[in-house]
C-alpha cells in the first residue's frame, strides 16, 4: 500500500476505483485493534460501481507504522489526521464513513471540518457517553499499560479467546480467524505500535464526545446510520438516538448484523453509501 506522511505521523492506505470518478470520493474510517480490511469488500464493490475509495489504516493499535516520537494519539489528533488527509491527497468534499470508535472520530471530524465532509455514513459505532461502550469499557480499562496490552494480546493469538465476547465476538459474526489473528499481532509484537493504543485508550474520555454530540444539529448535510440490530453493545436503540441529532438523517436497519456491518452485510453498507452520494451535500 502507498504511504503518506502527516504532521502527526505517516500512515498507509489503500485507494481502489476510478481516479476520474464522477462520485464524490468515499473515505473510510475504521476503530481500534482493526485495519482498513474492515471495509475491503464495500470498498471494491463500489469501485466496481466507479467510486473512487480511500482506505487509510489509522494508528489504533493494528497498524505496522508507529506514530513519530512525542504525537499524542487522542481523538482530536486523530481527526486532524483524517483532515490532513483529505487535504494532502485533495479528496475534495468526502462522503465521510465511520464504523465503531472510527464513527467517534467521524463526529470529531463534522464537529471541526465540516467544510471538508459533503455526506456522512455512521454503522454502529461510539456515541453519547458511550465512548466505550460496555463491556470494552472494562477491557480498555485493562490496557492501558504496556505490558497489560501485550499480556492481552497474547492471550488473544487463541482463535476461541480472540472470537469469545472479550474478543471479536460482540462485533462480528463472519470474520475470518486469520483476519483477526492479524489485528492483534501488531501491538503484541510491535511496543511502539502497543504505545499508540495504550496512549488513545488513556485519552479517551466519554464527556469529549458528550460534548461533541450536542453540537452534531450543525451539521445539516446528508447523515445515513446503517445499523447492526445484533448488537449488544453499539444497540439499535443507540443508533436511533444517534440519527435523531441530525437534522438530514436516514436509519437503515440492518437484521442480524453486528457492529462490523461492513462484514456482515456489506450490500447494506455499500447500498447506503451509494444512495446517500446520489444526494447533493448542501440543502437547496
Amino acid at each position: 500500500m502507498p504511504e503518506i506522511t502527516l504532521p502527526e505521523g505517516t500512515i498507509a492506505y489503500r485507494v481502489v476505483g476510478p481516479q476520474d470518478s464522477t462520485h464524490p470520493t468515499v473515505l473510510f474510517v475504521h476503530g481500534i485493534l482493526v485495519d482498513n480490511r474492515l471495509w475491503t469488500v464495500v470498498a471494491d464493490q463500489l469501485a466496481e460501481r466507479g467510486y473512487r475509495c480511500v482506505l487509510p489504516t489509522l494508528p489504533l493499535g493494528s497498524h505496522t507504522i508507529p506514530l513519530d516520537a512525542g504525537v499524542s494519539p487522542t481523538p482530536r489528533t486523530l481527526a486532524r489526521m483524517v483532515r490532513d488527509l483529505i487535504v494532502e491527497l485533495d479528496l475534495g468534499e468526502v462522503t465521510l464513513v465511520g464504523c465503531d470508535t472510527g464513527g467517534a472520530l467521524c463526529q470529531f471530524v463534522i464537529d471541526e471540518y465540516p467544510d471538508l465532509v459533503g455526506r456522512l455514513v455512521l454503522t454502529n459505532c461510539d456515541a453519547f457517553d458511550r465512548f466505550p461502550p460496555t463491556p470494552f469499557k472494562q477491557v480498555f480499562a485493562l490496557m492501558r499499560g504496556p505490558r497489560t496490552v501485550r499480556a492481552l494480546m497474547t492471550t488473544m493469538r487463541s482463535t476461541i479467546l480472540r472470537h469469545s465476547p472479550l474478543g471479536f465476538g460482540l462485533l462480528v459474526s463472519r470474520a475470518g480467524t486469520e483476519l483477526t489473528r492479524s489485528w492483534t499481532e501488531p501491538s503484541r509484537t510491535d511496543p511502539l505500535v502497543g504505545r499508540d493504543l495504550v496512549g488513545l485508550l488513556r485519552a479517551i474520555r466519554p464527556a469529549d464526545l458528550l460534548e461533541v454530540s450536542n453540537r452534531l444539529p450543525r451539521f445539516d448535510k446528508p447523515v445515513t446510520l446503517v445499523w447492526g440490530q445484533n448488537d449488544r453493545s453499539f444497540t439499535p436503540r443507540l443508533g436511533r438516538r444517534l440519527a435523531d441529532r441530525f437534522p438530514d438523517s436516514t436509519y437503515v436497519a440492518v437484521p442480524g448484523a453486528r457492529t462490523f456491518v461492513a462484514i456482515d452485510e456489506p450490500d447494506a453498507v455499500s447500498s447506503a453509501i451509494e444512495s446517500i452520494s446520489h444526494r447533493p451535500s448542501r440543502r437547496g
